[in-house]
């Protein structure tokens, strides 16, 4: 039985959280895990017009067969992990008796997101986060002085483990009114009701994965925003490639048979750092933005938009050694008389058909593009590749031999029967 991970190969924001939930409700999917990222992400699904966005549980929750898993590599806000929980099961999805959270995880503290947010109100230091606490949480776990999902049941340690960080930041906190007890006597309560989903995680999959269960392991953001591998110093502070699923689960490599990538039909970003192919016609970033309805999940922010770049999609298929691919939001195309596709970035004269590793070589370069006629027909009723139009399959095709991956799925809109299953 497969262990696939499903990963994003943009800037984030693909549409992973669909595929998650579409393979959940095709296949017999025993586990969905997620490896990590934080509440900065937002993984959007619809059922029968109802939209969820998942900020920390994983996408399979809304199946009910479906066991989840908050892994070690997940940094974690508990009350909006548990608004998320009561927010479900209003909904009638149990969720408490199928979610597994790892007590390895690090804990999003207070002074965390003041700390983020002081971050990003300095110009000089700004790199457009979601100011929610994920770097510091991350350099604090690092650092080695991280407070784990473990440490919320111990009442001595946690508040040994407090002081000692509130004292190290103090200068930083500077004016913030920041109370021990207070936190102490919340994040115990946290802790309390969050208790009996406290499990070893790295134990319980590596036992599905004996057992033969079918197994999809889920990425935040993309592969541009990974800390390593992505355009730095504009990137996330975790890994979501693939290689992250091991370290952020406790699983090995030799276990995972499948990595899927996610990719738009066009390409977003939000925040700061370098796009090559950003839109530079104001009527194509206002038309795509308001046919794609690109607006952060998590923080409502617009996101940039442009052309579907074929230099940073390769890149992607490297790192994370794709075996397959989806594309997404194809039908937010569907009304452009053109469309465009960088073919490689044109870098002090030469051509250049790998992504560079200097920010400022990215910065300048220019998109080599190569540009198809559009389809202008609606697709979203469409559930056949064969019977996509002529144009629209020139244009898939076209990125699936840039890419060199097999294309698998193709996304024409959030519900999820608007898909088509490629052979």
């Amino acid at each position: 039985m497969p262990v696939r991970v499903v990963v994003g190969c943009q800037w984030g924001d693909e549409g992973k959280g669909k595929i998650i939930d579409l393979l959940c409700a095709l296949s017999r999917i025993g586990v969905v895990a997620r490896f990590q990222g934080g509440a900065n992400a937002g993984h959007t699904v619809v059922v029968k017009s109802e939209k969820y966005i998942l900020h920390l549980i994983p996408s399979g929750i809304l199946h009910p067969n479906v066991q989840c898993y908050i892994g070690n590599g997940v940094v974690i806000e508990p009350d909006k992990l548990l608004y998320e929980i009561d927010l479900l099961e209003s909904k009638n999805f149990q969720v408490r008796n199928r979610l597994a959270i790892s007590t390895n995880a690090h804990v999003i503290m207070p002074y965390h997101i003041i700390l983020d947010k002081s971050k990003e109100s300095n110009p000089n230091l700004f790199i457009g986060t979601t100011g929610r606490g994920i770097g510091p949480a991350y350099v604090d776990k690092v650092d080695r002085i991280g407070i784990r999902m473990m440490d919320l049941q111990s009442p001595d340690l946690l508040r040994e483990k407090l002081a000692l960080n509130l004292k190290l930041k103090a200068s930083h906190l500077k004016r913030k009114k920041v109370n021990l007890d207070k936190i102490l006597q919340d994040y115990l309560a946290y802790g309390e009701r969050l208790q009996p989903c406290l499990r070893d995680v790295s134990r319980l999959i590596n036992e599905d994965i004996t057992a033969g269960k079918n197994i999809l392991l889920e990425g935040a953001q993309g592969t541009l925003l990974d800390v390593d591998f992505g355009t730095y110093p504009y990137v996330t502070s975790s890994s979501p490639i693939a290689g992250g699923a091991c370290t952020g689960l406790g699983i090995g490599p030799t276990k995972i048979d499948d990595v899927i990538g996610v990719f738009k039909a066009y390409t977003t970003r939000v925040g700061e750092g370098p796009f090559p192919t950003e839109f530079l016609s104001y009527f194509y970033t206002e038309r795509v933005r308001e046919w794609g309805k690109e607006f952060g999940a998590t923080t409502g922010r617009p996101r940039r938009c442009g052309w579907f770049d074929g230099v940073l999609a390769r890149f992607a298929a490297r790192i994370n050694g794709l075996t397959e691919m989806a594309i997404t939001k194809l039908d937010v195309l569907d009304r452009l008389a053109t469309v465009q596709i960088c073919t490689g970035y044109h870098v002090d004269g030469d051509c250049c058909r790998d992504l560079p590793t200097d920010l400022a070589i990215i910065r300048d370069c220019q998109p080599v593009y190569e540009e198809l006629p559009g389809w202008q027909q609606n697709t979203t009723n469409i559930r056949e590749f064969d019977k996509l139009p002529k144009q629209a399959q020139i244009y898939l095709r076209r990125i699936e031999e840039l890419v060199d991956v097999p294309l698998r799925l193709v996304s024409v809109g959030s519900e999820r029967d608007q898909t088509i299953w490629c052979k």
